[in-house]
This record gives C-alpha cells, sequence and structure tokens, in this order.
C-alpha cells in the first residue's frame, strides 16, 4: 500500500511533466541549454527597457526568443527590421522588414512569410509578454542576413500584425526597439 502511496504523485508528476504545451522547444537531443549567438536589447522611445532578444542556433535552424516588459496590454506586432539602428522616437531608423528573399509580408501569407515575419506579442495587463520562433532560412543564411554590413533591429509596433497585408501588416506605429549584437 505505501508503495502505491509513493507511486502515484511521481506517475503523476511525469504525466503533468510530459503535457507541458507552448511555442518553441528547444530540441531533446540537447544535454546542455544552447548559448545564444546573438542578443538585443529592447527600449521605448524615452530610453526605457522593454525587454530583451535572444538568437539561437540548433542544427541547420536559427530561433530567438522575445521577453518584453513595459509595453502596453493587448497584442502587438514584432518584426526583425532591415537597419541595425533605433533613433527615437519613431524608431524609423530601423528601415522595413527583414526581407532578403523579397517574399510578400504575413505569416499567413499562402506563399510564405518573409524572414522579418514575427509571431504577435500578447502583452499581459502587467506589461510583460514574449514570443517565440524558428526564423526562415537555414542558419548561415539567416546569419549573413542579420550580420549584414548595417545590422538588424527588432521592432516592436504599437498595434498587431493582421498577418497578411503587405507591406508591414497594418501593425501601427513602432513604439520599441533593439539593435540585434553577435555573441
Amino acid at each position: 500500500m505505501k508503495t502505491t502511496k509513493i507511486i502515484a504523485p511521481i506517475a503523476l508528476i511525469a504525466a503533468l511533466a510530459a503535457c507541458q504545451s507552448g511555442g518553441y522547444s528547444k530540441p531533446a537531443s540537447a544535454s546542455k541549454p544552447l548559448a545564444p549567438m546573438g542578443a538585443a536589447t529592447l527600449l521605448l522611445a524615452d530610453g526605457t527597457p522593454a525587454g530583451k532578444a535572444l538568437f539561437f542556433a540548433s542544427g541547420d535552424q536559427m530561433s530567438v526568443e522575445i521577453s518584453l516588459q513595459g509595453i502596453s496590454p493587448g497584442v502587438h506586432a514584432v518584426h526583425l527590421h532591415t537597419t541595425g539602428s533605433c533613433e527615437a522616437p519613431a524608431f524609423t531608423s530601423a528601415g522595413g522588414h527583414l526581407n532578403p528573399g523579397m517574399r510578400q509580408h504575413g505569416m499567413n501569407n499562402p506563399q510564405g512569410s518573409h524572414l522579418g515575419d514575427l509571431p504577435n506579442a500578447t502583452i499581459a495587463a502587467d506589461g510583460t509578454g514574449s514570443i517565440s520562433a524558428v526564423l526562415r532560412g537555414t542558419k548561415d543564411e539567416v546569419l549573413a542576413d542579420i550580420y549584414d554590413a548595417d545590422g538588424t533591429a527588432i521592432v516592436v509596433h504599437a498595434g498587431p500584425d493582421d498577418n497578411v497585408s503587405d507591406p508591414a501588416g497594418n501593425a501601427g506605429g513602432r513604439i520599441a526597439c533593439g539593435v540585434v549584437k553577435a555573441h
């Protein structure tokens, strides 16, 4: 009887751990945490910290994990932009979306998204949220595009991306920005 009382809670914990769901997860084959290959610190126009982005490689793919803070509650578009510059207040120095393949915009585009397209971030009442995404292209392609001569920025927009409208998804103004730097 004592064995049953001990085994039942252990089995329950194991079952709950197996049921975890969510965004991107690192490969099961990784025996230790992956080291980031790049990072960006995001800031609001007034210089207030707005989050952090980390870029990881796994096999021949690249992914990004972005944690946000101090953002107004609601749904906000997040994109990779063509230029590693974040001049406040409008962050227009970051250029347009990073689109080296000259593809149409949108995560729901029937022809596929471009490299700058990332999922919308849902920001909670406390101003925090996060997203994770596998980036379009091979690791070498993504690294070459992100770390080209003029760099890359991550931009958070005032509104959600509708995931289909060209060229920018009707996401509204730019409210936070961070320059991607190699690690």
